[in-house]
């Protein structure tokens, strides 16, 4: 198999057995839409046009430190078929903990599918569940599936990954038309393959962020 192979790669997560997705850091979050469907909107001369479902889904997710208030946003960006963002977790997930679950024991991983409070995994999922029920609510479709089952994401251990994640988010409506959620690509992009290369060199050297060395920045995002 190819360095980076976008057919295999971007439903690869790297998510790390055993890992306490509680703990403070940064972590890049892509979630797809069902069947890859264009629903939050289209690229036009390189900038994002949002529809009204594709600003639910942006409401949702600005909305997300209100619901778990450990959370800071970074970048991120609204596409026509997938969202990419840049979550900090910066506290003490059961100190600050403001939405109850149903099980109210706290645990410091996942296991079994079990949800743990105010984990990477947990938030996921309540953003993906309100941005349904909302788009569903206006559209009249209840039921009808918004977002593929899985998603991905990876732990940003280094301040040049960060950098690098945060200008490809930036950059991702200028580089549609190479973007491999596009149907309609003409190319594969050079810098996805640069940033998963960097994301997947554990020796690479620079600054480590995940306690704390770097701090997140207040988002540009345009939508």
């Amino acid at each position: 198999m190819p360095l980076y192979d976008p057919q295999h790669h971007h439903r690869q997560s790297i998510r790390l057995k055993n890992y306490d997705y509680t703990q403070p850091g940064a972590y890049f979050i892509t979630l797809c839409t069902y069947e890859r469907a264009q629903l939050f909107g289209y690229v036009d001369n390189g900038a994002m046009v949002l529809n009204a479902l594709g600003e639910i889904a942006r409401q949702c997710w600005l909305a997300i430190p209100n619901h778990f208030p450990h959370t800071e946003l970074d970048e991120f960006v609204i596409m026509p078929n997938h969202v990419h963002g840049i979550i900090w977790i910066v506290g003490d997930v059961g100190a600050r903990h403001a939405v109850p679950l149903q099980s109210a024991v706290r645990k410091t991983m996942e296991q079994f599918g079990q949800p743990v409070l105010g984990s990477i995994p947990t938030i996921v999922r309540s953003f993906k569940s309100a941005v349904t029920h909302r788009i569903n609510q206006y559209r009249g479709t209840p039921g009808a599936l918004v977002w593929q089952r899985n998603y991905y994401e990876h732990i940003i251990r280094t301040e040049r990954v960060l950098n690098a994640i945060r200008q490809y988010i930036r950059d991702n409506p200028l580089r549609w038309h190479m973007d491999r959620y596009n149907p309609d690509a003409t190319d594969h992009d050079p810098l996805a393959r640069e940033i998963w290369r960097m994301m997947t060199n554990r020796r690479t050297p620079s600054k480590n962020i995940l306690y704390g060395t770097a701090q997140p920045c207040a988002t540009t995002n345009p939508n």
